[in-house]
């Protein structure tokens, strides 16, 4: 992609075309479910496609940071893996081998290649590669949808003045034409009155790019083509329509770590055991789906391949009479943590939470979020992220959250920057409260709570405290290095002491996973102690990663 003056492909763009996406995703999930009849009518194919861009998103802020000036390898690396390891369902699948050929055309590009030209390969590969994974493609399909898309492109690259805006355009356009013509393609949705809702889909993700290196926003074509306009049937009469009686029950999935060379045989023995296969990845790491009617045949076959793992079975027909019927009410009211640490993963039960496992290197995706919201049940629900690159994951998983269930569940994000802060937030938790006025007391707790770290250099880096060196003690106060130092002690009782200097009455010590003993906790609390006598203090083994000490002054 190139940004909208025309510059080469910028790793800014690729930030602002995956947050983009997902939006317009989100904004869309509703109706691609609705339009979800093939190759099973369980209404799910616009959030299955909604959550594999989000787990790619998530991944490529995850490697950068958000650091547009981060290396454009590293991030699409993570963003083609992040889509392979949270695809969902047969759409997301494929949707995660197209996004990850985008990424590696992109990854290789020649520095004196045209724009135009890498963009339009890289769709061509992505249709291919969409292809390529399908045991049997089907017309009428997203297959259909990206290859139309593709040919478009490639015609537009052939002139040398083209950019990759206009090569965007074209393929949107075509992407656009091509969806109103699947009805004509495929029976089953001739017969139920709608488009292709993986093709939707690709559309959405497609206008996505074309609005960001244009600035335009495309009109659905059901808007567009009045003359053409196709019927979006509502979530109830999808989920109504019958399973074919002849058609396997069940949908299996998996991550399968298995060599490359064993892939073919574990093709042809799921393409004997049932349909929609697909199965996509490589170097080592594949994602396998399949509908079939024995599960045990299915996960068999995995096993003499490599090792599946995160497997996932669905039955069809439980399902969709889920859809069917009204969820039991939801009522109470619940907090959702992310801790970093076993223990700091008890405390947060203690208060009465549902916790997320999270933390340095293991963030949780929005999906992960999206389910603790859903299962737990209660008609309003809190969310504390406890860390700054999780708060957008969970007000996205909150907005998903409510839209789903219709208005029957308010969900709530504390914008937590620390584990502290969301420690000091749930302890002012109280049920009995207004919603609105309990979030008001959380959310005014965090604020007030003045939190800092210790933490120990992996690699040479400067900070806003000077350079580091691998070794060196890290001061951390709000987020922000504020001393370099070389003994733990020492740099911990300084944070202390800057927290400490605008008064407080309670300091809150939490060891982490490299303190096992609590020697330096103990130590620290010693401190306060002595220094500061005016002051409570308290000490917990949080056992989080990366972190000798979290600190907290409330």
């Amino acid at each position: 992609m190139e940004t909208p003056r025309g510059g080469r492909i910028t790793l800014a763009v690729v930030l602002r075309f995956v947050d983009v996406a997902v939006d317009a995703l989100a904004e869309a999930r509703e109706e691609i479910d609705a339009l979800n009849v093939y190759p099973v009518p369980d209404g799910d194919t616009g959030t299955n496609m909604y959550l594999t861009v989000s787990a790619a998103r998530d991944a490529v802020r995850e490697a950068t940071g958000g650091d547009p000036d981060s290396d454009l390898q590293e991030a699409l690396a993570a963003f083609s893996r992040g889509a392979l390891l949270g695809a969902r369902g047969n759409s997301g699948v494929i949707l995660s081998e197209m996004l990850g050929a985008v990424a590696r055309r992109i990854a290789q590009a020649d520095p004196e290649e045209r724009n135009a030209h890498v963009m339009a390969d890289a769709l061509r590969l992505a249709s291919d590669a969409s292809y390529a994974a399908v045991g049997i493609p089907v017309e009428g399909t997203m297959l259909t949808v990206s290859r139309a898309a593709a040919e478009a492109a490639g015609a537009a690259a052939k002139d040398p003045g083209t950019r990759a805006r206009d090569v965007f355009s074209a393929a949107a356009a075509a992407a656009r034409e091509a969806l109103a013509r699947t009805p004509d393609q495929l029976a089953v949705l001739r017969h139920a009155g709608v488009v292709d809702a993986g093709g939707r889909g690709i559309n959405v993700i497609l206008d996505a790019a074309d609005t960001v290196l244009t600035g335009r926003h495309p009109i659905s074509v059901t808007d567009a083509r009045p003359r053409h306009r196709i019927p979006v049937p509502s979530p109830p009469e999808v989920a109504a329509a019958d399973l074919d009686p002849d058609g396997p029950a069940y949908e299996v999935m998996y991550l399968l770590d298995a060599a490359d060379d064993a892939v073919p045989r574990l093709r042809d023995t799921l393409s004997d055991l049932g349909d929609s296969l697909v199965v996509v990845g490589g170097e080592g790491l594949w994602n396998v789906h399949v509908h079939v009617d024995d599960v045990g045949a299915a996960i068999e076959a995995g096993i003499a391949a490599g090792r599946p793992h995160r497997v996932r079975v669905t039955h069809f027909a439980e399902q969709l009479a889920a859809v069917r019927n009204r969820a039991p009410a939801r009522t109470g009211r619940r907090v959702i943590a992310v801790a970093a640490g076993p223990g700091l993963a008890g405390l947060f039960e203690e208060a009465g939470a549902v916790v997320v496992p999270g933390g340095p290197g293991q963030r949780p995706s929005t999906g992960q979020l999206l389910q603790a919201i859903t299962a737990c049940g209660a008609a309003e629900v809190i969310v504390l992220p406890n860390d700054q690159d999780t708060v957008r994951v969970a007000q996205i998983a909150a907005r998903t959250a409510e839209a789903d269930s219709e208005g029957t569940v308010r969900v709530a994000v504390i914008p937590t920057e620390a584990q502290v802060t969301g420690l000091a937030a749930v302890a002012v938790h109280e049920p009995g409260r207004a919603f609105d006025q309990d979030v008001l007391e959380m959310t005014a707790t965090a604020r007030h709570a003045r939190q800092g770290a210790v933490t120990v250099a992996a690699k040479q880096a400067m900070t806003m405290a000077g350079p580091c060196e691998p070794g060196d003690v890290l001061g951390v106060v709000a987020g922000d290095f504020v001393l370099v130092g070389s003994d733990l002690y020492a740099v911990a009782t300084d944070i202390l002491d800057r927290l400490l200097a605008g008064g407080g009455e309670l300091v809150t010590v939490v060891a982490g996973a490299d303190d096992p003993e609590g020697a330096l906790a103990t130590r620290c609390a010693g401190y306060v102690r002595e220094h500061h006598p005016v002051v409570d203090v308290v000490v917990y083994d949080g056992g989080q990663e990366r972190y000798p000490l979290l600190v907290s002054v409330e």
